[in-house]
């Protein structure tokens, strides 16, 4: 099925499934008996829930506090980030909101340990060095795979897992997850409008609705639509969203939660040469991207979690979530200078790619005792099906009809004098499928008040398929793995957490993912999945009477069994182990309160990423993994001296890094400040934002220079 006959199928589901839960949430309101005041009461404890039913923002407890008690991503269940012992970091996002920010790549910038790059196709985001784009980012708990830039538009808070974490998510490259939390249908946050308007015509709007229908029914309904041009000459974006979601809550234990999400972001692609590959002298304004050219990128996610509270702190969550990503582009890309002829030539490129995935997880949460040990047990199934099927071909810069492929321009004066000509066949068609099915186990076990152990398991079993439409090959493989994890805690004293954890991840397929598995009938598949290990210790902090919160964290990441054919051409069977990579660093953080009327949200990561083994190239064996920077952080301070005005400034610094992995070409860092100044008097929140405030210049990735000195005026209203 073509993939916009498959997306206008399923908004009509979801429209339909929309309107026949409200109905069926209001006519099990009705049909709810009267209660006592105590039993009314009863019935509102928070019960032990295996994922929280309820967000509220922070700032609706707390306007300058940029901190979150609990969080779910490391463990599937609401829990205190002092009891998980690894490092996870959290992005509160209307912090970030006030600057513009909605690239996710953009709003990582500066977190410890991660490096982001400029990736028009993706998000381009590393963890501890090792990548996290293709298959390592959450929506709500659920993996949101495909090729696309994901919109940040609904997002409320970020929560970033550092290290492995197929324990409980399955396949991954190591580095670590993301995971985006959406903003739902709650029984707490208010409603709100906002407008927003700054430099280069950026403009937008975003109408947040969320009422109580009844007393156990909430519906929210969330839209934004931004768009913007760019500093750089011909370039521009068109952001769309739109997410309706409802809660139903019996207040007996039962609670149900459906939300759609679709997202449009449609942009004229940077997709310009590296920085060592212009001659001198061009201006970092000028932009190279043909008229014609573009990418689409559409996501859609339809989503349904059941829950049911047994009482006896016992719990069983039901979700159930289909994801729709695809990416659709013809521009032109990279990018050569000849002196000879002093052009610029390109390659052009054009796709159609969707990747849809169904996922079901049953979890069954818990506590008891087994002596005067306590346990609180997660048991869980997981079956997901994921489909990719890409269409792809490029064209070179000229060939033997130059009229056909016309790209080529002055580089200090990039006019284009001719249209795109017709695309022509694809030269690449494949669809890919996989199967996989899970059972994983934790358990966060108190020996003592002060000793608690988090163990894990987690056992996979996948199955791939990958057909060739063009050679009409196919080839099939299955396999199967178990990722462990465990954690020693020590809490001396309430407000100090001192951890030690191992844990283990998995990439099958020989870590390709389903987007370079070859398909041909020679290839042969590297029966091994690629793993990577991690050992970290740390101690996470609360100081001043808890008004400030501290993490720090010791790692080392190995990521082994990196496969290669010694000799694919006259032995292709025989596969070895031919590459190991490394990183180790430290990362510290610092948040919250430190005084009266001074807040603070800061980190900084020491890292080094290397290359520690390479059979096919030894030469690269100890060289800095490319595009990791040794050094990163930021830090933003925020003064609040009245209730009403507020203000901060904040530095966000990344170190040098290198090109490739030969490490011959290397990239300056950046130190970039930013500031802001708002006043806020309630119901009304006017904030003035200024990004790159010293107008540094440098380079954000190797083909894309950092934006210029820029402003955004935004404009919130509460109701």
């Amino acid at each position: 099925m073509h993939p916009i006959h498959l997306h206008l199928k399923t908004r009509r589901i979801v429209l339909a499934v929309t309107l026949a839960c409200v109905h069926i949430a209001a006519t099990a309101q009705s049909s709810t008996p009267p209660s006592s005041d105590k039993e009314a009461e009863e019935k509102n404890k928070v019960p032990h829930q295996i994922l929280p039913s309820v967000n509220v923002s922070p700032d609706v407890l707390d306007h300058d506090d940029a901190r979150i008690k609990t969080v779910s991503t490391a463990t599937k269940t609401a829990m205190k980030i002092k009891d998980i012992p690894q490092t996870i970091d959290t992005l509160e996002m209307s912090k970030s909101k006030v600057y513009g920010q909605n690239d996710l790549s953009v709003l990582l910038d500066g977190t410890p340990g991660i490096d982001t790059s400029y990736d028009t196709r993706g998000d381009g985001i590393t963890i501890r060095g090792f990548e996290a784009s293709s298959g390592d980012i959450y929506r709500d708990g659920t993996r949101a795979s495909g090729q696309i830039r994901r919109s940040t538009a609904n997002v409320e808070r970020i929560e970033i897992l550092k290290g492995p974490a197929s324990v409980l998510y399955g396949r991954g490259q190591g580095g670590g997850v993301v995971n985006l939390v959406s903003k739902q249908a709650n029984f707490d946050s208010p409603s709100s409008v906002g407008l927003r308007g700054g430099s280069w015509k950026n403009r937008g709007t975003t109408i947040d609705l969320n009422r109580i229908i009844t007393p156990n029914l909430a519906a929210r309904l969330t839209v934004d639509y931004e768009e913007a041009n760019s500093f750089r000459r011909g370039i521009a974006n068109q952001n769309k969203m739109i997410s309706p979601s409802i809660l139903y809550d019996n207040k007996r234990g039962f609670t149900w939660l459906a939300q759609y999400t679709y997202d449009k972001v449609w942009r004229r692609p940077d997709r310009g040469p590296s920085f060592d590959r212009l001659p001198p002298g061009v201006d970092f304004r000028t932009a190279y991207a043909h008229p014609q050219d573009y990418i689409e990128d559409e996501m859609q996610m339809l989503r349904s979690v059941l829950s049911y509270d047994f009482g006896n702190d016992w719990s069983l969550k039901w979700t159930s979530a289909l994801h729709e990503a695809s990416q659709n582009f013809d521009n032109l890309y990279a990018g050569t200078y000849n002196a000879g002829t002093r052009q610029l030539t390109f390659t052009r490129v054009w796709q159609e790619a969707d990747n849809t995935s169904l996922t079901n997880s049953f979890d069954l949460a818990g506590k008891f005792r087994t002596g005067g040990i306590k346990h609180d047990v997660l048991l869980g199934l997981e079956f997901t099906k994921e489909n990719r099927n890409p269409s792809f071909t490029t064209a070179p810069a000229s060939g033997s009809n130059p009229s056909r492929y016309p790209y080529g321009v002055d580089p200090y004066n990039p006019v284009w004098t001719h249209d795109k000509t017709a695309t022509g066949p694809y030269t690449t068609a494949n669809r890919h499928k996989a199967d996989a099915s899970a059972l994983y186990l934790q358990d966060l076990i108190e020996i003592t008040p002060q000793w608690k152990v988090l163990a894990g398991l987690r056992f996979d079993r996948f199955t791939f398929n990958s057909l060739n439409l063009i050679k009409n090959e196919q080839r099939e493989y299955s396999g199967n793995t178990v990722s462990p994890r465990v954690g020693l805690i020590w809490q001396p004293v309430e407000a100090h957490s001192i951890y030690l954890s191992y844990s283990k991840n998995f990439a099958p397929y020989g870590g390709r993912g389903m987007i370079s598995v070859a398909t041909g009938s020679s290839a042969i598949y590297d029966s091994e999945p690629q793993y990577s290990r991690q050992i970290e210790t740390g101690i996470k902090s609360d100081w001043l009477n808890g008004n400030l919160s501290s993490q720090l964290a010791v790692y080392s990441m190995e990521k082994y069994n990196i496969r290669y054919q010694p000799d694919a051409i006259n032995d292709p069977y025989t596969w070895a182990t031919g590459r190991q990579e490394r990183s180790r660093g430290i990362e510290a953080s610092l948040t919250g309160k430190l005084a009266q009327t001074w807040y603070i949200r800061s980190g900084i990561g020491l890292q080094e990423a290397e290359i520690t083994k390479n059979l096919a190239d030894p030469t690269l064996v100890g060289n800095q993994k490319s595009g990791i920077a040794r050094k990163n952080g930021n830090a933003f301070l925020r003064y609040v001296p009245t209730a009403n005005w507020y203000g901060e400034t904040g530095v966000t610094y990344r170190g040098p890094t290198y090109a490739n992995d030969d490490n011959k070409v290397r990239r300056s860092g950046y130190t970039r400040w930013d500031a802001s100044v708002g006043y806020r008097a309630l119901p009304w929140t006017v904030t003035l934002a200024v990004t790159n405030l010293t107008d540094k210049r440098y380079w954000r990735s190797t083909s894309m220079p950092g934006a210029p000195r820029n402003f955004l005026l935004s404009v919130n209203r509460l109701f």
